[in-house]
């Protein structure tokens, strides 16, 4: 069984103030029924970390730089993310593939990096509005998989966590259906099948994309999602706790 997960994105928001309030809101509400991590900006990992260290909560990165050290002006290494507090990282973030230029095969050493430190990589996979019009989703999502899949072992691969995000309903208040958002979850779950069963049992998919407290529910009513990267309703400690609770339902 597999237990699920949701992860709050909070990408470059927030004050010491506001993360401060943000934290000790969520915290008070006790235990949730899934396992919860939050990516805050890196520069309030010190601050988050203490503030988590008595609870459930973990803490993850929302960008990782591939290299152990050298002259990358404003890179952070995964050692340091590790160092600071962090047990996730996100991987291949759709704003981090086309605002950053990410590639795929960039992606597949973050997702190395993460796991030769001792954290757990989120892969994160989707396609744009046009590639979903053109019909191109599956091909897309197969070979964003693919490149990480074919560097690794079985066992390292399944040391992680998948994530998809279609492009064209991040931060637009679009949304996939609960069924269309299975449909690309059980392609996934397919290829992981395909490259070891285990990986098809195991592996947890959640899905990204405007997912909110009015929707995570009939999300989470499908077999293949096993959870949510949640945007920007992981800022208001409302929403995100409703989502994480919604996880319980099913």
């Amino acid at each position: 069984m597999r237990k699920p997960i949701v992860a709050g994105n909070w990408k470059m928001n927030g004050s010491r103030e506001s993360v401060s309030e943000l934290v000790s809101e969520i915290i008070s509400v006790g235990t949730l029924p899934c396992d919860v991590f939050i990516c805050p900006p890196s520069v309030f990992f010190d601050l988050v970390g203490s503030q988590i260290a008595d609870s459930p909560m973990d803490m993850g990165a929302q960008n990782i730089d591939w290299r152990e050290s050298g002259a990358y002006t404003g890179e952070i290494s995964a050692a340091m993310v590790k160092q600071s507090g962090c047990r996730y990282a996100l991987v291949g973030h759709s704003e981090r593939r086309t605002l950053f230029h990410e590639t795929d095969v960039e992606v597949a050493k973050k997702f190395k990096a993460a796991l030769d430190v001792g954290m757990t990589p989120v892969l994160c996979l989707g396609e744009t509005l046009q590639q979903r019009q053109s019909g191109d989703t599956e091909e897309v999502v197969s070979s964003q998989l693919k490149t990480v899949m074919q560097t690794l072992s079985v066992a390292e691969f399944g040391q992680g966590i998948v994530a998809y995000e279609p492009i064209w309903a991040i931060g637009t208040g679009e949304t996939a259906t609960p069924a269309l958002a299975s449909e690309v979850h059980g392609v996934i779950r397919g290829l992981l099948q395909d490259q070891a069963p285990v990986l098809g049992d195991e592996m947890r998919i959640l899905y990204g994309g405007s997912v909110n407290a009015s929707n995570a529910a009939g999300l989470f009513a499908e077999a293949d999602i096993d959870g949510a990267l949640v945007g920007g309703a992981s800022l208001i400690s409302e929403d995100f706790v409703a989502i994480c609770r919604a996880t319980g339902t099913n």
